[in-house]
């Protein structure tokens, strides 16, 4: 297990490729679990989702959102919904980690909370101190824990709560790639439909 010190060493990608031996891949063909072949979401899911989004959205309308309201307002009702929190899954607290990592002339101050749902995925959630956080930020720390995945291919959500990305880490050949980023703050649809699809696709490859 990469221990805390560690990940919080890594403060860029640059970092991250140098000390867990990895490297963005220049396949187009590496990381294609997110866009191909996505399970059909049920409507009861679906109104759900819009109603975790429209929750979200208000909260964060009234200010500052904790990790922690993160995780009681929209991660636990997602997994729940994707039956995630039941046998065979199992979510566990893993990491947390206070890092700090340098913007140009501003200092970002950040939480890390690191809960692996199976073996193969991690659910990484961010609260970010000041405003700006981007969900890619956070991508050297999440290689970080990957790397310690018993299984050869591991995935990643990385969640502020308003924007997502996946990552795909290959740990026999030290590749990763990473999926679009995804947001709650589009005016037309919901892209938490395509995340909870893509987790989903994710689970089902994992135990195929």
């Amino acid at each position: 297990m990469v221990t805390a010190g560690i990940t919080k060493a890594l403060t860029n990608l640059n970092e991250a490729h140098a000390k867990l031996d990895v490297l963005p891949s220049q396949d187009p063909d590496f990381f294609t679990e997110w866009q191909a072949s996505l399970p059909t979401l049920t409507a009861e899911q679906q109104a759900t989702l819009d109603r975790l989004k429209q929750r979200y959205l208000y909260y964060a309308d009234s200010g500052a959102i904790t990790e922690g309201t993160v995780n009681l307002i929209l991660l636990a009702p997602l997994l729940e919904t994707l039956g995630l929190m039941d046998s065979p899954y199992q979510v566990r607290g893993e990491k947390y980690v206070r890092f700090e990592i340098a913007d140009g002339d501003m200092t970002l101050d950040g939480l890390i909370d690191a809960l692996l749902i199976d073996d193969s995925l991690w659910l990484i959630v961010i609260e970010s101190k000041r405003y700006g956080f981007s969900v890619r930020q956070a991508i050297a720390q999440t290689l970080g824990y990957m790397v310690s995945a018993p299984t050869s291919l591991v995935f990643a959500l990385i969640t502020t709560g308003e924007d997502s990305l996946f990552v795909k880490l290959d740990r026999t050949t030290g590749q990763y790639a990473l999926s679009d980023k995804f947001t709650l703050t589009t005016v037309a649809g919901n892209e938490l439909y395509q995340v909870a699809q893509i987790m989903q696709a994710l689970i089902a490859s994992a135990h195929a």
